[in-house]
């Protein structure tokens, strides 16, 4: 199956082939690679990648964003997109929903909560703050409504795919 994809505002044209289990080959321009993979969670895969020349074990961890997938491998963020997708997008005139639930792209550590239960929020509004590889990210409010749950504290190690802060949309 092929995809064209866009990683880093570069396109891409990816020809996947998955075979028997959790194996898969690939073809990116005119390299090939061969891949091994195992899915610990929703949002991490371990992989074993052979290029031919070599071979490397790679950590990967993927959260949804509003503007495609984040893709976390040794330390550094990719933002990859369905280029057909985009173009879908485009052709409606709007943007793509962002996602409903805050999650942390990768492992972190929660550094500050601004808000407070019973709190209410605006679209964009900062809701906590995680750090991770000594960088900061703050998580904001997908929607306007009411802070009504907040499963994680300060110092607290957390992880892709755990919901820290839910909120209530307003109607």
């Amino acid at each position: 199956m092929e995809y064209r994809l866009r990683v880093a505002q570069k396109d891409f044209s990816v020809e996947v082939e998955v075979n028997e289990g959790l194996h898969l080959n690939f073809m990116l321009g005119d390299k090939k690679y061969v891949v091994d993979y195992t899915v610990i969670s929703d949002s991490y895969i371990h992989m074993k990648v052979e290029n031919g020349i070599r071979s490397g074990n790679v950590n990967a961890f993927l959260a949804d964003g509003p503007d495609g997938k984040t893709i976390v491998i040794n330390g550094r963020s990719y933002m990859v997109q369905d280029h057909d997708c985009l173009a879908q997008v485009v052709q409606k005139g709007r943007r793509p929903n962002l996602p409903d639930k805050i999650t942390p792209p990768m492992p972190a550590v929660v550094v500050s909560i601004p808000v407070t239960i019973g709190d209410r929020v605006k679209k964009g509004q900062a809701v906590i703050v995680v750090s991770a590889m000594k960088m900061e990210t703050t998580l904001c409010a997908p929607f306007d409504g009411t802070v009504v749950k907040i499963n994680a504290g300060v110092n607290d190690k957390v992880a892709p795919g755990q919901i820290l802060v839910e909120i209530e949309k307003d109607e």
